[in-house]
């Protein structure tokens, strides 16, 4: 169990870190879910919450999203997640997405000699399931 986020350079605390062009060669972690929230304007101009969209694998299994550990001074250890351009089943809802890792490349995730753009980049269709999420 670590914390999640650290202090970003503003102080506000960094949930997501952007991935393009970096390389991770250190601090690697999956972050199991069984899904995951983006949110959007809501349709009805009335209501004045947003709507929730819940992505999750479609069959109903785990999804790993790529984040890294990094040791925080006086804080310990703390994760973030990744985030990338977003697929086309996030693309609709959100202009970023979390990494999704595909299940057949967890390990390679774990592995920093992998590098960082061949296993995270935007999801492909149909990898996640998209449906309204009700409060």
């Amino acid at each position: 169990m670590r914390n999640w986020s650290w202090p970003g350079p503003t102080g506000k605390p960094a949930y997501n870190f952007r991935s393009d062009g970096r390389e991770f060669p250190d601090g690697r972690v999956l972050i199991l879910t069984d899904g995951f929230y983006e949110f959007t304007k809501p349709a009805d101009p009335k209501q004045k919450r947003k709507d929730r969209w819940l992505f999750s694998d479609p069959a109903g299994g785990m999804t790993a999203i790529a984040g890294i550990v990094r040791a925080v001074p006086g804080l310990g250890e703390r994760f973030t997640m990744l985030t990338t351009q977003p697929g086309p089943d996030v693309a609709p809802y959100h202009q970023r997405q979390v990494a999704v890792v595909c299940q057949q490349h967890w390990q390679q995730w774990l592995d920093p000699s992998v590098p960082a753009p061949e296993i995270i980049g935007p999801a492909p269709a149909g990898l996640l399931k998209v449906q309204a999420a009700h409060r």
